[in-house]
């Protein structure tokens, strides 16, 4: 029995975002196409088979210990991310100015999709979900450049419906337009008893 269940979802993707890694912003550059390593899109923020840890998960680690990298993408729903400019009082938002990497259509609730789901291109190009990717206030202040009045409704609008965080399990490329199917781990939900 395998222990990632195929899905009827399938997610297309709509829009793809590069963010240089030489600059302080997280403001992506839309590209037709990304080729993934194992080490992510290279030359990105998030590039790198490793990382050094951040407020995330200072619970953790010290701040800069060196981690393994699962925030090598960033992935938001064209849904959800329409209810983010909806809340925020906007008639669209770039995905650009949210330091997105891929935008998908398709899979419904996609910010809680279960940690450790697979979405699996045709080509056999693998990402695996590490979990929510929780709103912070530099989308914010890239939204406030662009719109002004609106940056300060990002993290709260986008409770939610953030999007994950992923990294490159099986390499390849993929291209706007292309689909991605969505595997899930075949486990019950935690329910531990108190």
């Amino acid at each position: 029995m395998p222990v990632l269940i195929e899905s009827e979802y399938r997610a297309e993707v709509v829009w793809l975002g590069h963010v240089p890694g030489d600059r302080e912003s997280l403001r992506a550059e839309a590209v037709d196409r990304l080729d993934l390593s194992f080490a992510g899109d290279a030359g990105a923020r998030h590039e790198g088979v490793n990382r050094a840890s951040c407020t995330r998960v200072k619970n953790l680690y010290p701040v800069g210990t060196e981690i393994r990298n699962v925030r090598q993408l960033t992935i938001l729903s064209e849904e959800e991310l329409a209810v983010i400019a909806e809340k925020m009082k906007l008639d669209a938002l770039d995905p650009g100015l949210v330091g997105a990497s891929m935008i998908l259509r398709g899979i419904p609730d996609f910010t809680y999709v279960p940690p450790s789901s697979r979405l699996q291109a045709d080509s056999g190009l693998t990402l695996t979900i590490d979990m929510e990717n929780r709103p912070c206030v530099l989308p914010g202040r890239e939204i406030e450049a662009v719109e002004p009045g609106h940056g300060t409704a990002f993290k709260r609008a986008a409770t939610n419906r953030r999007g994950v965080t992923a990294w490159v399990e099986r390499p390849g490329n993929i291209r706007v337009g292309d689909s991605l199917t969505l595997f899930l781990p075949d486990q019950r939900a935690w329910a531990p008893k108190g």
